[in-house]
């Protein structure tokens, strides 16, 4: 079958596509698994391929559930780990959607979605590169210490109090940007207290 880029049908596809986008482009099911049989694409998740001639990816799974959820953020401890932030590895993928909207089932990559008050679902969105030119949506740092906060008894306070400290001994921390966003977010009380035992440290 040769590569996507031989055949006519592929030639408009990007590193990362779904199965609409091949069959947008002209390309049939039966060719486009037949690629995937061949190696030529890998499927990343259920409907979701990247090119086998792309740039490695930093973070394939994360570029699949954006793909999958396009509203979709990811956050928690897989934002933590993503930002340098905690050394933990979690079982699954968290990511946060609206609370007004349809959480997306998938199942693999293993994936925990949380739902977020729509009032202050966008506060401190940010993008990372996930593959070379392609960015999946994400908590920035500040937003995801005080998530890990406002939520520590669900995710572990050792997680929360760790990635905090981290955050603290960033050049570019910014704790009253943090107890901002805690107040905003109805955590100010235990990370106001937190941060002041850091810091005192």
């Amino acid at each position: 079958m040769g590569t996507v880029s031989s055949r006519g049908e592929g030639e408009a596809l990007p590193a990362t596509f779904t199965t609409g986008d091949a069959l947008t482009a002209g390309l049939h099911p039966r060719d486009l698994y037949g690629l995937r049989d061949e190696g030529v694409i890998v499927e990343l998740s259920r409907g979701v391929f990247r090119r086998a001639d792309a740039p490695a990816a930093a973070w394939p799974d994360l570029l699949a559930i954006q793909l999958r959820s396009p509203v979709s953020v990811v956050c928690g401890l897989t934002a933590a780990l993503v930002h340098g932030l905690t050394d933990e590895m979690p079982a699954r993928i968290q990511v946060a959607v609206p609370r007004n909207h349809r959480a997306p089932v998938i199942r693999y990559p293993p994936t925990q979605v949380m739902k977020f008050d729509v009032a202050t679902f966008e506060l401190g969105l940010s993008k990372v590169e996930a593959a070379p030119g392609e960015h999946v949506r994400i908590y920035n740092p500040v937003r995801t210490v005080v998530d890990l906060m406002r939520l520590r008894h669900r995710l572990g306070e050792a997680a929360a109090f760790g990635a905090l400290r981290r955050y603290l001994a960033r050049r570019d921390a910014e704790p009253g940007e943090l107890l901002r966003l805690a107040e905003k977010l109805n955590v100010l009380g235990p990370t106001r207290k937190a941060v002041d035992v850091v810091l005192a440290g």
